[in-house]
């Protein structure tokens, strides 16, 4: 991700509803994986997910291949490192966590993030990844935030397992929005990362938090989450 959409990302993740609500996902996620420890924040951007991990009482790290995000993260109090996904700059077996959201999809050999992620674990150690689902929904926000793909459950599973790490869950988010997304992206041109009236972004928040309650997960959604272990 370009430093101009970075800083245009952290100007809006802590009101916009996608980001939000991704926040509320990730923090009923760590209430389940049991006592704090050692975390990583990978492709964490100005590290709004790094702070939640932080207020949960992990020790975490975020790290970033943009020397912008990295700075950026460190302004706001996170500890920060520089760092290229797929050649992380830790010990073997030092982190109890590591959490990936939208990273593997900008990297065109995503087994080498994952290799890297099996390799950083502790045994047992948590993973928790998110990514763009379904190449049907590719756009020009695509190209402008630099994916290289998007992901189905097969294919997110298969990079993942072949690393040695056991998938524990996997679940469609945002399933409630698609047919909206769909319509908004066929004439979209470039990047969704924008300021939205308050209104709007307070009904879209409270559609994409319904999904907490309904039996949707199974279904197509915008992102997939996944939740997987290293082998012990």
């Amino acid at each position: 991700m370009e430093g101009t959409e970075i800083r245009r990302l952290i100007a809006l993740e802590d009101d916009h509803w996608w980001y939000r609500e991704r926040r509320a996902i990730l923090r009923r996620e760590l209430r389940g994986l049991g006592r704090p420890g050692r975390a990583l924040d990978i492709g964490a951007a100005g590290g709004g997910n790094t702070r939640v991990l932080v207020e949960a009482g992990w020790d975490a790290t975020a790290t970033d291949s943009s020397e912008t995000a990295v700075e950026l993260a460190r302004q706001r109090g996170i500890k920060a490192v520089w760092a290229d996904a797929r050649a992380l700059p830790f010990e073997p077996d030092s982190v109890e966590l590591v959490t990936a959201f939208d990273v593997l999809e900008h990297i065109r050999e995503d087994h080498l993030v994952t290799a890297e992620i099996a390799r950083v674990l502790v045994p047992g150690g948590h993973v928790l990844i998110a990514v763009p689902c379904d190449m049907a929904l590719w756009s020009p926000h695509d190209d402008a935030v630099g994916h290289v793909r998007r992901y189905h459950r097969d294919s997110l599973t298969d990079v993942v397992e072949k690393a040695g790490l056991q998938v524990e869950r996997i679940w469609s988010w945002n399933v409630l929005l698609r047919p909206l997304v769909v319509r908004h992206r066929r004439s979209s041109q470039g990047s969704d990362l924008r300021q939205m009236p308050a209104v709007v972004n307070a009904g879209l928040a409270a559609i994409v938090a319904a999904e907490r309650y309904l039996p949707v997960k199974s279904r197509k959604g915008v992102t997939l989450f996944l939740h997987a272990r290293l082998r012990g």
